[in-house]
């Protein structure tokens, strides 16, 4: 399977199922930016239940930017609050500390396009995960991708129906099991074993 897919913040475990379950992976990088979407947020397991958290981007006068052309705006110090998100919903995690020194980079390092560091992150989880996958990267836009299994609806939390199986995570006593948050709540609640998780999991384009 050939799996096309927007590259999200910290993308979603069904992005990162439909990878798994991929030969090659190819990124849409000519769509036109939306806002609302996944392109620049992810939602992980907080102490109050689900949290977004949301990287400011400077605002174009362009009708139709592509999400390639974005920028991050950088008068808010996003990155430090995003980490402390993290540590607040995760220090207690099986796992937080193991892969804290990993993802720090997107926390410390500048970034001047949301495009770029999107694709950090997902070269950073597959690390993690011990993933290896084969990519390619879109040079124009199509609508219709009969070559392709079309995942770039995951892109748009709202059109993401995908539900899988319960594991453990920290506030579960609380709140339950939430349901498709970032990688982020897999890795840091199931560590390794998170790649064997996202191969058992059904996901359709």
């Amino acid at each position: 399977m050939n799996a096309l897919l927007h590259p999200t913040y910290f993308p979603s475990i069904s992005h990162f199922s439909a990878m798994a379950k991929s030969d090659l992976v190819t990124f849409e990088m000519e769509d036109n930016y939306q806002k609302q979407t996944n392109r620049n947020r992810t939602f992980i397991y907080s102490p109050n239940g689900i949290q977004m958290l949301n990287i400011p981007i400077k605002h174009s006068k362009e009708i139709h930017q592509k999400t390639k052309d974005v920028r991050l705006e950088t008068a808010f110090d996003w990155q430090k609050q995003h980490f402390k998100s993290l540590e607040a919903a995760y220090r207690t995690s099986p796992f937080f500390e193991y892969f804290e020194d990993a993802i720090l980079p997107i926390f410390t390092k500048k970034h001047t396009f949301l495009m770029d560091l999107n694709l950090e992150t997902i070269t950073i989880m597959n690390k993690c995960l011990g993933m290896k996958i084969d990519h390619e990267k879109t040079t124009e836009y199509f609508h219709e991708v009969p070559d392709f299994a079309d995942f770039r609806k995951l892109a748009n939390g709202k059109k993401d129906t995908s539900t899988f199986d319960s594991y453990t995570q920290v506030f579960g006593d609380k709140h339950g099991f939430l349901n498709n948050l970032s990688i982020l709540d897999l890795l840091f609640n199931e560590g390794r074993y998170a790649l064997e998780y996202l191969k058992k999991q059904t996901i359709n384009p």
